[in-house]
């Protein structure tokens, strides 16, 4: 049943992880490979480990274990196969170790190719990896010599993401557990893969996960791991569930690299098509190359990220002038800038309000990204505004906070589709007087240039109330209003957002100087024509977010398909 819908499982959403961990949970339930009544039961592999054990302790080698109660049957997760047993990892563990201290180890005590120390991670995929920078020279290793590894043995994480483990081979022989650690010493008959798959089930790791302890990081002690259960199937039994894990991973492995190439092909694709609606120069060509893209669309967009696509493509034949009709009767855009410049610029600066600006270097041919429809124009923003400038932050950082005073807009607020004010924070009056020119008013554009988040641009409701705004935030505020809906479509199009992207600085963390966000050209088209695009643009936004809807219900469908499906596996 597993294999015969491996398709569906694996093309639902996260579903080659879940696939994964169901086979992780089917093989450690003892529903993975068939029982063999010949296999000698796991109650003999227990009291060998026994009889070892107590060898070692009477030879003085190992402590005496701690008596721990027994397994109640309420204990037990599920049931298990004939042959197999229920076991505390004390009855399967020879000895259980834990590293050394973080005081007896310090920083500068490691040296550049001395002997490994293994902490927590340089647990990777059940091997060991270790760093060349965090070993210890001959001395510290002699010092330490009661934490040093042996082929066979197991470490494990004991801190951080608790169920990490890796296995110690001839190669890592006489290495040191590290601090963050345990080491584990087994029976010689004990399968190692096989407790490595218990250890990677999911169960295990989130009981072992909260039975732990901390609150800025989890930490494992050795009575938690001790009491957990193990449920062990014959050894031979065990040897060939390990080898089907294996096999069936290697198809997840093949099935995700499948997604993936898929994945990669189709936004190739996708991108390939989308591309020659805006490589188009007139609109009859576009209207081809629409009609050409539009009979395949049930297979180019099947997915969340292909309507990401076509949506900015949308905005970017906006920018372009392809997506409605030129009306040769509009005012130019010209008339619309001398207008700007004459009558409404040099009548702030007149007032009072604006500082007269510096003239702006022209526009070269070469400058210019793409041919621009009759009647538009070029120009710099700088051009088109009478402010531009970021925010500031208060005196005080966060401790300056109020439950309620004047909104305090910050980046995670501006998002392209408008202001989200969920978790905004507030500023007492007064400290926003003293910011008075940082002050966010109506029709502003809020356009992010720090962080994960630069590009991003709002355009501030018309019926908002007067807010500050932090540093990583600028302000761009038009001579005209007018400007502002079809000004933030070039804002968020591919257009300047690939400008953003080019002109950051910063290595840490990316910016964006406002006076190279000044200098990006903008097209400007007759101010009657910015209408109509915006309208038309405004048209088509809620069909493609009607198109993601639906692709989200069907995978949400596919999902629970896939969900009903494992629990029946399962």
């Amino acid at each position: 049943m597993l294999l015969s819908n491996l398709n569906l499982l694996a093309t639902a959403p996260g579903g080659v992880a879940r696939l994964r961990e169901l086979i992780l949970t089917l093989a450690v339930q003892g529903k993975l490979v068939p029982q063999d009544p010949s296999d000698e039961p796991a109650s003999e592999l227990l009291r060998k480990i026994r009889v070892e054990k107590d060898r070692l302790i009477a030879a003085g080698k190992i402590k005496r274990d701690k008596p721990l109660a027994g397994i109640a049957e309420e204990e037990r997760p599920f049931g298990l196969p004939q042959g197999w047993e229920w076991a505390r990892c004390d009855d399967y563990f020879l000895e259980l170790c834990t590293g050394p201290f973080g005081s007896m180890i310090h920083q500068e005590d490691y040296v550049r190719d001395g002997v490994p120390l293994i902490n927590p991670s340089h647990m990777v995929g059940g091997r060991i990896v270790h760093d060349p920078r965090v070993t210890l020279k001959p001395a510290d290793v002699e010092r330490l010599s009661a934490y040093a590894l042996s082929a066979g043995d197991m470490v494990l994480a004991r801190r951080g993401e608790v169920g990490r483990y890796a296995y110690v081979t001839d190669r890592e022989h006489g290495w040191l557990c590290g601090t963050g650690s345990f080491f584990v010493r087994l029976h010689s008959l004990c399968d190692r893969d096989y407790l490595g798959l218990i250890f990677s089930d999911a169960r295990f790791r989130e009981h072992l996960q909260g039975e732990s302890v901390g609150t800025t990081m989890t930490n494992l002690n050795q009575r938690i791991l001790l009491n957990a259960l193990l449920a062990l199937p014959p050894l031979a039994e065990q040897s060939r569930i390990v080898t089907r894990v294996e096999e069936l991973m290697r198809l997840c492995d093949a099935l995700e690299a499948k997604g993936q190439l898929e994945a990669t092909q189709h936004a190739q694709l996708v991108s390939t098509l989308l591309a020659t609606l805006t490589d188009s120069e007139t609109p009859v060509q576009l209207a081809d190359n629409w009609h050409r893209i539009a009979t395949h669309f049930d297979l180019l967009l099947d997915r969340p990220d292909a309507v990401d696509a076509l949506e900015q493509t949308i905005l970017q034949l906006a920018v372009r002038g392809l997506l409605v009709p030129q009306d040769p009767q509009d005012e130019p855009a010209s008339e619309l800038l001398k207008k700007i410049r004459r009558a409404e610029k040099d009548k702030l600066i007149a007032e009072g309000k604006i500082k007269r600006d510096k003239p702006l270097p022209p526009i070269a041919e070469d400058e210019q990204p793409f041919a621009l429809p009759q009647g538009w124009e070029w120009v710099r923003l700088n051009s088109l505004l009478q402010k531009i400038g970021a925010g500031s932050t208060p005196l005080g950082g966060r401790e300056v906070y109020v439950p309620s005073g004047v909104k305090f807009l910050r980046s995670q607020n501006v998002w392209d589709d408008g202001l989200r004010l969920h978790g905004v924070a507030f500023i007492k009056p007064e400290t926003h007087a003293k910011m008075s020119g940082t002050v966010v008013v109506a029709n502003d554009l809020l356009f992010n240039i720090t962080g994960a988040s630069i590009g991003r641009c709002a355009v501030v409701p018309s019926d908002f109330d007067e807010a500050n705004v932090s540093q990583h935030v600028t302000i761009v505020r038009t001579v005209l209003p007018a400007l502002n809906a079809f000004l933030h479509k070039v804002l968020v199009s591919r257009h300047v957002q690939q400008a953003v992207m080019d002109v950051q600085v910063g290595v840490s963390r990316e910016g964006l100087s406002i006076a190279k966000l000044g200098q990006f050209l903008i097209p400007v088209p007759p101010l009657a024509e910015q209408s109509r695009i915006v309208t038309r643009v405004a048209q088509l936004r809620p069909l493609c977010a009607d198109l993601r809807q639906r692709l989200s219900a069907s995978q949400s469908t596919q999902a629970h398909l896939a969900e009903a499906l494992v629990q029946d596996v399962a």
